[in-house]
């Protein structure tokens, strides 16, 4: 008696891929321009004495930084589960 699960079953990983794949590109775009704007207002601020704009405009630049980096990090691991996925 052989049973064995129907991995031709469920479909729709190439799917979910270039929908992920759309959404990190576009999480990656918004984080860009966010870095551009955020490190011009950091420079604006600092330069015009206004420390707590300064400061604000450094969070927000550290963050679409990170945003960046897992967005980055999020495609790799997208692609990495759904070739493992694949092999199970």
């Amino acid at each position: 008696m052989g049973i064995f699960p129907d991995f031709g079953g469920v479909s729709g990983a190439e799917e979910l891929r270039s929908i992920i794949g759309a959404l990190l590109t576009l999480v990656l775009i918004v984080s860009v321009l966010m870095m551009v704007v955020n490190g011009a207002v950091w420079a604006l601020a600092s330069s015009s004495g206004n420390f707590q704009t300064a400061t604000r405009a450094r969070t927000g630049f550290l963050v679409a930084c990170g945003a960046a980096a897992l967005a980055g990090a999020g495609v790799a691991w997208a692609n990495f589960l759904l070739g493992v996925g694949a092999t199970l």
